[in-house]
C-alpha cells in the first residue's frame, strides 16, 4: 500500500519544480532546434546513466516526430564498448563525435544531473565532448540538473532543473 499522501506531495512538488523553470531558456532551446532541423543539420544526444536511457528515447521522437535527423553514442553498444576498452571513458563521446564528422550545422543536446565538471572529475566524457562541438561550430543544447555543471557555462540554450531536494538526486 503506497504511503498515505504521496500522490498529493509527488504532485505539489511537480508544481513547485516547473514554477522555477526558466521559459525563456526553453523557448530559446526549442527556437535552437527549429532552426537546426530548418538547416538541415543533425543532433547528437548524449547522456550517461539514466540520462543515456533519456538520450536514446529522444533519439526516436526528435527523428519521428520532428524529422530531426538524431542519433546517440550510447544506442551501439559495440561501438561505444569498443571505444571505452580502447581509449578510455573520458575520450568516448568525444571521439565519437569526431567520427560522426560535427560540423557547423550540426547541434548537440546534452541530459545530465550536473552537466560534467572537468576539477571534479565529474562527466569528463560530457566536457570532453563539448570541447569538440565547440571547436567543430555546433550548436550546444542541455537540460541538466543542479546547477548545470560545464554544459550550462558552454550552451548556447541550457534549461537547468533545480533539485528540490539534493538527497533523491544521483551524486
Amino acid at each position: 500500500m503506497p504511503q498515505a499522501g504521496f500522490a498529493r506531495a509527488y504532485l505539489d512538488e511537480s508544481t513547485q519544480l516547473l514554477q522555477r523553470l526558466d521559459a525563456e531558456e526553453i523557448e530559446r532551446l526549442v527556437a535552437g532546434l527549429v532552426e537546426l532541423r530548418d538547416r538541415g543539420g543533425r543532433l547528437f544526444i548524449l547522456g550517461v546513466g539514466g540520462s543515456a536511457g533519456h538520450a536514446s528515447h529522444a533519439v526516436n521522437d526528435f527523428r519521428k516526430i520532428c524529422d530531426i535527423e538524431a542519433y546517440a553514442p550510447t544506442d551501439n553498444v559495440s561501438e561505444l564498448t569498443a571505444r571505452v576498452n580502447d581509449d578510455g571513458w573520458d575520450t568516448s563521446f568525444s571521439e565519437w563525435l569526431r567520427g560522426s564528422r560535427i560540423g557547423a550545422r550540426d547541434a548537440v543536446l546534452v541530459f545530465s544531473v550536473g552537466g560534467g565538471h572537468r576539477e571534479l572529475n565529474v562527466s569528463v566524457n560530457l566536457v570532453r565532448a563539448l570541447e569538440v562541438a565547440r571547436a567543430a561550430s555546433a550548436a550546444i543544447f542541455g537540460v541538466v540538473g543542479r546547477d548545470g555543471g560545464y554544459t550550462a557555462t558552454v550552451a548556447d540554450a541550457c534549461v537547468v532543473i533545480p533539485p528540490l531536494f539534493e538527497e533523491r538526486v544521483t551524486p
